[in-house]
């Protein structure tokens, strides 16, 4: 968190953190309104450790990149002015994201049982899923970007994960996120592994692909236990936050 502060300070422009700070504070207002001010407080701080963490790891590899902005009900993301240079500098930027989100939900829920607190609980919870949520194999999502080491044809495993989340709770941001993944699995249908782009950008050590796949497996399973637990133990506890 503190080397995260001293890139986000920096040498940044007033404009730019006023920008990060001026849309997390519109977040947290709205988000006030409909689940209390301590819970959006938290909520959007959890979602700034998830940005920052692919903010620290795309400027570790040298590129250029804009501060968080804060979308309420959307989200939040940053701003890579360049791309990356190949897919497991992409992968890397990617995982860093849930990595440090769930860091973020791991401490609301220590917290949470530490001082018997239903509404910590609750913001681990929401934690958990945002970064299980995130890790659906299918660009533009996180979980797209670290899978694409693999190959950018394991996205067309994230179309039937999209839509039965639409079946089972039909919302308007899936609809947004599949329109968005729409161009990326045209580029994922018409993918030659042997194009010499393809080559440079895909081109990465077994290795290397086997140890992302690791990772991404292991957070994975780690968010989906951890997400579900939490669900059930907030069952008898629902109505009584505090």
């Amino acid at each position: 968190m503190t080397k995260l502060l001293i890139l986000l300070l920096g040498g940044l422009k007033l404009g730019k953190i006023l920008t990060t700070t001026g849309t997390m504070l519109l977040s947290i207002a709205v988000y006030a309104m409909f689940y209390g001010w301590r819970f959006a407080v938290g909520f959007v701080l959890l979602l700034f450790v998830h940005e920052g963490g692919h903010y620290v790891a795309a400027r570790q590899r040298g590129l250029d990149v804009g501060v968080p902005t804060f979308v309420p009900f959307v989200g939040a993301w940053i701003q890579l002015k360049e791309m990356p240079h190949d897919a497991e500098t992409e992968a890397y930027v990617g995982l860093a994201g849930p990595f440090t989100g769930t860091l973020g939900a791991l401490a609301c829920y220590f917290l949470a049982r530490h001082f018997d607190s239903a509404w910590l609980l609750a913001l681990s919870y929401a934690g958990f899923f945002l970064n299980l949520f995130n890790m659906i194999p299918l660009s533009p999502f996180d979980g797209g970007r670290i899978t694409a080491v693999l190959s950018p044809r394991i996205w067309f495993a994230g179309v039937p994960v999209l839509v039965g989340l639409f079946a089972w709770h039909p919302s308007p941001l899936l609809i947004v996120m599949a329109i968005l993944a729409m161009p990326q699995l045209k580029r994922a249908w018409h993918y030659d592994p042997a194009s010499p782009e393809n080559v440079r950008y895909y081109g990465i050590a077994p290795s290397v692909k086997l140890t992302y796949a690791f990772y991404y497996l292991a957070l994975l399973a780690f968010l989906a236990m951890m997400t579900f637990g939490i669900h059930d133990m907030l069952g008898p506890l629902r109505g009584g936050m505090r």
